[in-house]
């Protein structure tokens, strides 16, 4: 047999190897491409579908109907003072614990730093929690109240319930005894409490008044005191 022949032979055999395995990946691609496509129509049928499902409709109007009521009842919680931490006096004391659910008033001085304490914190904590009122109270101003509630030591935070007083903050001795208490830690005694309820996926504020921060406190018995 003559060599050249059969390395043409053979050449040709490679060859027609290489030009069938080509054409059964080009097969193989365009049946991919078809399934590719074919998923993709599907998908999009889907889609349209899920656009005309009335139970996707229903919860859609659920949804916008309790943001609507939502901000309603926002916006009448508002109207009763809620979301700011405000100062009232004497003459408005009853109306304004008895006007709202539940109630945080802060009897303070406005000479004792650890009010001022207080007052930050409890600032932070209104816009926070709406459904809660938040004032304060000048004890100086409000002899009646500050003898009929007994507030002895300042600052004192009464909570009130339907306008009935049911507890009370009285000093930091719930609050860790020390004047670098976190924010945190007055909400969560709040929650303890049952005036407040927990927030959730929301970012604490009170990062900036984190306790690992510590400060110098400018604390003295002759003009920081917190008694009466």
């Amino acid at each position: 047999m003559d060599p050249d022949s059969v390395k043409s032979t053979l050449s040709n055999l490679a060859f027609g190897n290489v030009m069938a395995a080509a054409a059964r990946d080009y097969q193989k691609e365009l049946l991919a491409q078809e399934k590719a496509q074919s998923s993709t129509a599907n998908e999009e049928v889907d889609l349209d579908e899920l656009m005309d499902d009335p139970e996707l409709e229903k919860l859609h109007a659920d949804r916008i109907a309790a943001l609507k009521k939502e901000a309603e009842k926002r916006e009448a919680l508002k109207r009763q003072g809620h979301g700011d931490y405000r100062e009232i006096t004497e003459g408005d004391f009853l109306g304004e614990v008895t006007g709202s659910e539940t109630v945080v008033c802060h009897f303070y001085h406005k000479e004792f730093y650890r009010c001022k304490i207080m007052d930050k914190h409890l600032k932070a904590l209104a816009p926070k929690h709406m459904d809660t009122k938040f004032i304060k109270l000048d004890a100086e101003n409000a002899p009646f109240f500050v003898t009929k509630l007994a507030v002895k030591t300042l600052p004192c935070v009464i909570i009130f319930r339907k306008g009935v007083a049911v507890d009370r903050l009285v000093g930091f001795q719930d609050l860790g005894a020390k004047d670098d208490f976190a924010m945190r830690t007055l909400e969560v005694v709040l929650i303890k409490k049952g005036i407040i309820s927990e927030k959730k996926n929301e970012d604490d504020e009170d990062d900036v008044y984190d306790e690992s921060r510590r400060r110098t406190v400018r604390s003295s018995v002759n003009h920081d005191s917190d008694s009466d």
